[in-house]
């Protein structure tokens, strides 16, 4: 009878440190800049741009328009964020990029005498 609650103890501890040990994908599908300019243009349908680019993440809203969004790799790890705004008839209506934030550097601690 304890055998299987320690298996199942461990197991937990297992996945707990499995979760910890993974990082969080980024929150769009990562595309080439070039590409991602040569494929959304204004008047694209939303059908091209998911040939074009594939899948990713995306909101609709009540209204009917609904926003995609994709990323391209930057240094450091950091991503640019491209977004894409469809209107009511499924066609690009806009785009926006935006470049990811300067990295703050962490001053030194001042020195005590």
């Amino acid at each position: 009878m304890t055998r299987p609650v320690f298996s199942a103890a461990a197991l937990a501890c297992l996945l707990v440190l499995g979760a910890c040990a993974t990082s969080a994908p980024p929150p769009g599908t990562q595309v080439d800049e070039q590409r991602f300019s040569a494929s959304v243009v204004a008047g694209a349908t939303k059908a091209s741009v998911q040939a074009a680019l594939g899948p990713t993440r995306n909101i609709a809203f009540d209204s009917g328009y609904e926003v995609w969004l994709y990323q391209t790799p930057r240094a450091g790890g950091q991503f640019a964020e491209y977004v894409v705004l469809f209107d009511r008839a499924g066609m690009v209506s806009k785009t926006r990029r935006r470049e990811p934030l300067p990295a703050v550097p962490v001053p030194a601690p001042a020195k005590s005498n």
